[in-house]
């Protein structure tokens, strides 16, 4: 059974590295998100300004002919222009759970939608998030994954390694894999951890996970997809390593809060 609010969130999350927390959304908001996925994967919605559509290695490389547009796109990044997806970044329900793990001045840093299409390999090594993150503390950074629809073993649910969090920031590096998806990195040297645990998932639920935890995903082998949207956050007190103009930067945005002086925001107006 997944750690959820049954218990007390803050210390499930603290001891496991993440929690899971049902009903934050209603059906019609996970509908109104699936159907502008199928619109921008599809043409027929407008792409925003800054959105990143991807389509899967396995496409891109001809070893997969998809029937549709749908079934090639692996996921859709920076999403924070499009005025529909951003009502999940900034839902208060959510923003109300993510306060509690990170404090009351947030900004986004990351968002993304992935499709997971059926027929291509689409997994994702076991990683940790922080290493997309060029800011300290981990501690203040947190991520949120909403299934869109239900997840399963067959579909490629998230796997989980519970208490990963208290371990190092390891090294990463490319899995030796025929086809992998562009910054699927893997932690090095993890592999198949044997404490691993899927999390199957059914449509609104949503894993809020600590950016050290070490986690990934599976193939997907239903003849379906497996959707899910997903949103990085960060206290603005979060502070850049030396190197961290090094990395770029992505549209960091305050969604509670304010902003601090010498904080993350202060190189992302």
């Amino acid at each position: 059974m997944s750690p959820s609010l049954t218990e007390n969130p803050m210390d499930t999350y603290r001891e496991q590295g993440y929690v899971v927390v049902p009903d934050l959304f209603s059906p019609e908001e996970l509908e109104r998100w699936r159907a502008r996925l199928d619109a921008i994967a599809r043409g027929t919605a407008p792409r925003a300004d800054g959105m990143l559509v991807m389509r899967d290695v396995m496409v891109a490389k001809g070893a997969v002919v998809s029937d549709s547009q749908i079934e090639a796109i692996a996921k859709v990044q920076d999403f924070e222009n499009d005025p529909v997806l951003w009502g999940y970044v900034s839902h208060p329900h959510l923003l109300d759970v993510v306060e509690g793990l990170v404090g009351g001045d947030i900004a986004s840093i990351h968002t993304m939608l992935i499709n997971k299409p059926p027929g291509v390999d689409g997994r994702h090594p076991l990683h940790q998030d922080l290493l997309y993150f060029p800011f300290r503390p981990a501690d203040r950074i947190v991520a949120a994954w909403t299934a869109l629809e239900r997840c399963t073993r067959e579909n490629g649910c998230l796997v989980v390694v519970p208490g990963s969090q208290r371990g190092e920031f390891l090294p990463h590096e490319n899995p030796d894999w025929e086809y992998l998806n562009t910054g699927y990195f893997g932690a090095r040297g993890v592999g198949a951890h044997p404490d691993r645990v899927h999390l199957e998932m059914e449509p609104g639920e949503t894993v809020l996970f600590h950016p050290l935890l070490l986690h990934g995903s599976g193939r997907n082998r239903s003849r379906g997809f497996r959707r899910s949207i997903s949103a990085h956050y960060a206290s603005t007190a979060c502070r850049y390593l030396e190197d961290g103009h090094r990395h770029g930067g992505r549209p960091y945005r305050l969604v509670r809060g304010r902003a601090h002086e010498d904080g993350i925001l202060a190189r992302h107006p």
